[in-house]
C-alpha cells in the first residue's frame, strides 16, 4: 500500500511540475476570435460595415475581420470590399 501512496505522489508531482513549467503562453483573452480559419464569400456593402481590422501576424492564415452591425466576417483580402 505504501509503494502505491509513492507512485500516486510521484505522478500527481510530475503532473503539477509540468504544469508550472509549461511553455504555453495564453495570447490575452479573446485571441482565438480575431484570427480566420476559413473566409466569406458574402458580398458586404460598405455601408454596413462598421469596421475592419488585419488578424494579428501570428494567426495561421493572414485576413481581415470585417465587422457588421449583425456579425463578424472573414475576409482573405481586403480589396473584397471596395472600400
Amino acid at each position: 500500500m505504501e509503494m502505491k501512496m509513492r507512485c500516486v505522489c510521484l505522478v500527481l508531482g510530475l503532473v503539477l511540475l509540468m504544469t508550472i513549467s509549461s511553455d504555453a503562453e495564453s495570447h490575452g483573452a479573446g485571441h482565438a476570435n480575431l484570427c480566420c480559419f476559413s473566409f466569406s464569400d458574402i458580398k458586404i456593402p460598405p455601408s454596413r460595415i462598421i469596421k475592419v481590422e488585419k488578424t494579428p501576424s501570428d494567426c495561421p492564415k493572414p485576413g481581415y475581420i470585417v465587422t457588421t452591425a449583425k456579425s463578424k466576417f472573414c475576409k482573405q483580402d481586403i480589396k473584397e470590399l471596395n472600400l
